[in-house]
């Protein structure tokens, strides 16, 4: 059941997604079903042609015609293909939702072989009264570069797209639930009317694949600002380079697009901009990763050429995509609980200021599962990184003061929450004490910081239990003046394990990390390889599937230090760096987070 994707989210509000969870019987679901796929790839944020097309009652109409207001779904369908058939009864209760809110509905049939006799029927049996397409040339369908028969497409009203994929998770190929336990299309529709984006923009949608030949969309012409290069930036840089951001200067209007116009183009050829350090998967192998920010291809070829022109063409502002809402409180549901830090740290100016550890008593009664998670700083400024653990009623904390065995929570600027697949949750132990290990640096302004954090209680007690585990190393010995020095940790995996996420941890003379898992029989696998790892950004790289690793395989971390004066982070290279809790020092963990059955023995380090 945990094919899904892993930021699904609970499904409510609409009439064709609308039963809870605790209603759903359990159901096996292979790897047919819907997965988060990566949104720049299939075109989300971009803006589409206005396509002409004629429906099966001869009237000619542009795409632009049907927004009601808000904006346009676009549904692929089919009378002959099995998963598009099981759909029906949903797209004819969907017509009547989206109109209520504004939302205009077209239903488009790409097969040349269906006779308009069937399409007749099924218009008749379904009550269907939006435009329906019979795409017998494939144009439509073709320019829109549709997929399969159960692709929807959700436009704004400037005809950006705002997400493309599965209607839902309840039905694909080999299975159907009673009732979907992830609803895109829902949440998507959710985000557009809230001025957002949706937390999951696309994904696969399991149906009848389309063979249209790899004829891409028609170009709207020459790149220009209004047109791309706002949308791009809108859909890439936005969440953090705005008013209220956590980057330190917005690029939400064109005359700071322009001033930052040679610092966007460097940052963006050298890959550290946007912020994902994983090395691309080999070649013809799928993308594993369900968080993976980077530009797509399409993307970064548009955005550097009109940074590289020498008129940068503005082309015209009425083209300009519509100014998206980002949330100034949680983004994720509404915490059951708000825990905060019992008093201000003072942060000072200038200099370096040593790991804070603040412990925060939750003072629960009884245990707990928590479903989602999310830190947030007063004064995100200042805040490095923080990595949360959860100290045992009785337990002494003194026994946990780096965060090496485990980590219950965590955040790195511009990634601080963190929602868990439906079926599984954290647990929270009666009268536990949350242990805030906070990593703060001074910016030129004194500060009194008082982060927080929110839960969010699971609704019933989950199948299965999400923990995290450190692969740590203590005994690092780091040579001065050597720039490539490789230091290893092994851990041998007691019981069959699936791994969610991967995060590594290192100081300032991090210069790569890589996990490689090495199985009972003989065969090694690159799990995770970071080629050039960056202490300001320690991401997670969470998985679309759980990764299996049997019982009685090894799992290798590999860390290089670059400790030589060519390090410019570097504080001292004439210094053997070892083993410590502040910036100095240094760190080689490999933090692991797997989901394993309720009351089944754990990794995480005994304490």
């Amino acid at each position: 059941m945990f094919k899904t994707a892993l930021l699904s989210l609970l499904c409510a509000g609409f009439a064709w997604c609308a039963m809870p969870l605790e209603s759903v019987q359990a159901a096996t679901i292979g790897v047919e079903g819907p997965e988060v796929i990566r949104a720049g790839d299939v075109g989300v944020g971009r803006q589409l042609p206005d396509l002409e097309f004629t429906s099966i009652t001869g009237v000619k109409q542009h795409l632009s015609d049907l927004i009601q207001g808000t904006g346009l779904v676009i549904a692929m369908t089919s009378t002959s293909c099995p998963v598009s058939k099981r759909y029906a009864a949903t797209l004819s209760r969907l017509q009547l939702d989206l109109q209520s809110k504004g939302i205009g509905l077209l239903l488009l049939n790409p097969f040349t072989s269906e006779r308009s006799s069937e399409i007749e029927e099924f218009i008749l049996q379904n009550s269907i009264s939006v435009p329906y397409v019979s795409d017998t040339d494939k144009s439509l369908a073709t320019a829109l570069q549709a997929s399969t028969t159960t692709e929807v497409l959700l436009l704004d009203s400037s005809l950006t797209l705002q997400y493309r994929g599965a209607i839902d998770d309840q039905f694909g190929l080999g299975y159907h639930l009673d009732a979907p336990r992830s609803c895109y299309l829902k949440d998507a529709v959710e985000a557009l009317l809230g001025g957002q984006q949706a937390l999951v923009q696309a994904t696969a949608a399991p149906g009848c694949e389309l063979d249209l030949g790899g004829v891409r969309s028609p170009s709207n012409g020459a790149v220009t600002y209004y047109r791309d290069v706002a949308r791009i930036l809108q859909q890439n840089c936005l969440r953090c380079h705005r008013d209220g951001g956590i980057a330190p200067f917005a690029l939400d209007e064109l005359p700071a697009v322009l001033d930052r116009a040679k610092a966007i183009q460097r940052v963006v050829e050298q890959k550290h901009m946007p912020p994902w350090f994983a090395a691309p998967a080999p070649f013809g192998s799928e993308n594993p990763w369900s968080n993976d920010c980077s530009l797509s291809a399409r993307d970064r070829v548009d955005l550097l050429s009109w940074l590289h022109s020498s008129d940068r063409p503005l082309g015209d502002s009425a083209q300009g995509p519509k100014l998206l809402q980002f949330p100034e409180g949680w983004s994720i549901t509404k915490p059951d609980v708000v825990l905060q830090l019992p008093k201000p740290v003072s942060v000072k100016a200038e200099g370096i200021l040593p790991y804070q550890i603040v412990l925060v008593p939750t003072n629960l009664t009884e245990d707990r599962w928590v479903s989602a998670y999310e830190i947030i700083p007063s004064h995100r400024d200042v805040v490095h990184h923080v990595i949360v653990q959860m100290i045992k009623e009785g337990e002494d904390a003194k026994k946990v003061p780096d965060g090496a065995g485990s980590f219950w929570a965590a955040y790195v600027p511009g990634n601080g929450a963190r929602t868990y697949t439906a079926g599984t949750a954290r647990l929270l132990s009666k009268g536990a004490t949350l242990q805030f290990q906070i990593h703060y640096t001074p910016n030129g302004k004194a500060v009194q910081e008082q982060m927080k954090i929110g839960l969010v209680f699971a609704k019933s007690p989950p199948e299965m239990e999400v923990k995290t585990f450190g692969i740590a190393k203590h005994d690092l010995k780091i040579p001065p003046n050597t720039a490539n020095h490789s230091e290893t940790k092994e851990l041998r995996v007691p019981f069959d394990l699936n791994i969610t996420s991967l995060m590594a941890h290192m100081h300032v003379r991090g210069k790569a990390f890589k996990y490689e898992v090495a199985y009972a029989d003989g065969k090694q696998e690159v799990l995770l390889d970071i080629p050039h790892y960056d202490f300001n950004w320690q991401l997670g790289y969470h998985y679309k599937q759980p990764k299996s690793v049997p019982a009685g395989s090894k799992i290798r971390v590999t860390a290089v230090f670059d400790n030589s004066s060519a390090n410019k982070a570097n504080p001292d290279p004439n210094k053997e760096v070892k083993w410590g809790p502040q910036t100095y020092d240094e760190m080689l963990i490999g933090y692991v987070e797997s989901i394993n059955p309720v009351g089944a023995a754990g990794l995480e380090k005994k304490r």
